[in-house]
C-alpha cells in the first residue's frame, strides 16, 4: 500500500510538472495574443437597464428592444459556419468586432427607438458569431494538452463579462455603460494585426507552406513543430480527398459518418438550455422571492459560486479531462433543480417554513455552479473538437442554432410553465438533466490529450462513407 501511494504521488507531480511545462512553452508572445484576441470579445457580453423610463418606451419597444437579441444571434447562428471558412478566423474576429462597437455606439447614442434595436441586433449577430468562432479559433492554435484549460479560461470570461456589467449598471448611467461595452472590442482591433492565422483553416485553403511558419510562431522558435505540421497537412489533405469525391455542401453534414459527432455536439449543446438555464438565468429574482430568499444575496452569492465554479473547472478539464468534469457538472445540475423543486413543493405546502429558503439559495447556488465547472463551457469545446475541417462551418452553423432556438424556447416557455406548476416546472428540468448524464456516461468520450485530427478520426472512421442519415 505504501509503495502504491508513493507511486501516486509520484504521478500526480510528474502530471503537475508536465501541465506547467506545456503552459511555460506555449507563453509565446504570439499564442498569448492570439489568446487574447480570441478571448477578449467575450468580455463585451452584457446587458444594460434604465432605458425604458429615460426614452419613454412602451413596453411593446422594450420588449422588442430585449427579444431582437434572439434574433441576431440566430442570423449570427446561420452566417457564422460559412464567414469562418470563407475569410477565415482573424478576419471573423475582425468582423464581429466591428459589429460590437457600431451596436454599443448605436445604443450609447440613441435619441429613438430604431436606433436603439439597430444596436441590439448588431450586438446579436455578434454574439451568434463569436459563441462558435472562438472557441475554434482557440482549439485550433493552442497545444493539445492545454487545449481544454486555454478554450475553458475564454468562456469564462464571457461569465465575466456579464457580472461585470451588471456590478457597473448600479453605479453608471446606461449611454455610459454602452460606451464601456465597446471598450474590450476596441482594444482587440489593433492586436488583430499581430496574430497569425489558424494553421487549420491555412492547410484547409490551400495554404500548406506557412502551417510550419505559424505554429512555430505559437509554440516558439526552438519547439519541434515538424510532427505537428506533417499531422495537420495530411488530415487536411485526407479530407479533401473525401470532399473530392462527395460534394454536397451543407448538406454533407447529415452524412451517416458524421452522425454521431453531430448527435454529440447538439444534444451537449441543447442540454444545458432544455435543462432551465435560461429560466434559471431570467428568473432567478422571481425565483428567490417566490421561496422567501433576498434576491440580492441570492445574485451575489450565485454570481460567486458560478466564478468559482468555473476557475475549477478551467483548472481540472486538462488534468481530470472534458468527460468527468461534464458528469461532475451534470449530475450537479441535476441535484439543484431537483432541490428547487421540492424548495417549491414545501414552500406551497407550509411545511419547513425556516429551512425552505435554505435550501433554495442552496440549490440555486449548487445549479450555477455546476454550470459553471462544465456544462458552461465544455460542450462548446467538444464542440470545436470533433468536427473536421470540411463540415466545421456547417457544423458551428447548427450547433448555434440548436443553442439559440433551444434558448429562446426555454426563455419564451418558463413564465408559463412556472404558473401551470413550479415544483413541475423543476422536476421537468430535472428530468431532462438526469437523462443529459446518462447520455453523457454512455456515449461522450474522453477527448483530452489528443490531437484534433486523431480526435476527428475517433469520430468518422467508423461508419460507411457513401451513407446518410436521410
Amino acid at each position: 500500500m505504501a509503495e502504491e501511494g508513493l507511486l501516486l504521488v509520484s504521478s500526480n507531480r510528474s502530471s503537475s510538472s508536465s501541465l506547467l511545462s506545456e503552459i511555460s512553452n506555449a507563453s509565446t508572445k504570439s499564442f498569448v495574443l492570439a489568446f487574447t484576441v480570441g478571448s477578449c470579445g467575450a468580455f463585451a457580453f452584457g446587458c444594460i437597464s434604465g432605458i425604458m423610463q429615460d426614452l419613454n418606451l412602451s413596453i411593446a419597444d422594450y420588449s422588442l428592444f430585449g427579444s431582437i437579441l434572439t434574433v441576431g444571434l440566430i442570423l449570427g447562428a446561420l452566417i457564422c459556419g460559412k464567414l469562418t471558412d470563407l475569410v477565415g478566423r482573424v478576419y471573423t474576429i475582425l468582423i464581429t468586432n466591428i459589429l460590437f462597437i457600431i451596436g454599443w455606439f448605436a445604443i450609447a447614442f440613441a435619441k429613438g427607438v430604431w436606433l436603439l434595436d439597430l444596436g441590439r441586433l448588431l450586438q446579436g449577430v455578434s454574439v451568434g458569431i463569436g459563441a462558435y468562432l472562438g472557441p475554434v479559433y482557440i482549439t485550433e492554435i493552442a497545444p493539445r494538452n492545454l487545449r481544454g484549460a486555454a478554450s475553458s479560461l475564454s468562456q469564462l470570461f464571457a461569465g465575466v463579462g456579464i457580472s461585470v456589467f451588471y456590478a457597473l449598471g448600479t453605479v453608471v448611467a446606461w449611454r455610459n455603460l454602452a460606451i464601456l461595452g465597446s471598450i474590450p472590442s476596441l482594444m482587440v482591433l489593433p492586436l488583430l494585426f499581430f496574430i497569425p492565422e489558424s494553421p487549420r483553416w491555412l492547410a484547409k485553403v490551400g495554404r500548406g507552406t506557412e502551417v510550419k511558419a505559424v505554429l512555430l510562431s505559437l509554440r516558439g522558435p526552438k519547439s519541434d513543430v515538424s510532427d505537428e505540421t506533417a499531422e495537420i497537412l495530411e488530415y487536411t489533405e485526407h479530407v479533401k480527398q473525401q470532399q473530392d469525391v462527395d460534394r454536397r455542401g451543407f448538406f454533407k453534414l447529415f452524412q451517416r459518418k458524421y452522425a454521431f459527432s453531430l448527435t454529440i455536439g447538439v444534444v451537449l449543446i441543447a442540454l444545458p438550455q432544455l435543462g432551465g438555464l435560461n429560466g434559471y438565468s431570467f428568473y432567478t429574482d422571481s425565483i428567490f422571492t417566490s421561496t422567501g430568499v433576498s434576491s440580492d444575496f441570492g445574485f451575489i452569492s450565485t454570481s460567486v459560486v458560478q466564478m468559482f465554479g468555473g476557475i475549477l473547472g478551467t483548472v481540472l478539464i486538462d488534468v481530470s479531462g472534458r468527460r468527468t468534469l461534464l458528469l461532475v457538472s451534470q449530475g450537479g445540475m441535476f441535484l439543484g433543480c431537483l432541490a428547487t423543486a421540492i424548495s417549491f413543493f414545501l414552500k406551497k405546502n407550509n411545511c419547513w417554513e425556516t429551512g425552505t429558503p435554505i435550501l433554495a439559495l442552496i440549490s440555486v447556488m449548487l445549479y450555477f455552479g455546476s454550470y459553471g465547472s462544465g456544462m458552461g463551457t465544455i460542450p462548446w469545446i467538444i464542440a470545436s473538437e470533433i468536427y473536421p475541417v470540411d463540415i466545421k462551418g456547417a457544423a458551428g452553423t447548427m450547433c448555434n442554432l440548436v443553442s439559440s432556438i433551444s434558448s429562446w424556447l426555454v426563455a419564451y416557455s418558463f413564465s408559463f410553465l412556472l404558473q401551470w406548476s413550479s415544483t413541475g416546472t423543476f422536476l421537468m428540468f430535472a428530468t431532462i438533466s438526469g437523462l443529459g448524464f446518462v447520455f453523457i456516461a454512455k456515449l461522450v468520450p474522453e477527448t483530452k490529450g489528443k490531437s484534433l485530427e486523431e480526435i476527428q478520426s475517433l469520430f468518422t472512421e467508423s461508419p460507411p462513407e457513401d451513407s446518410t442519415i436521410f
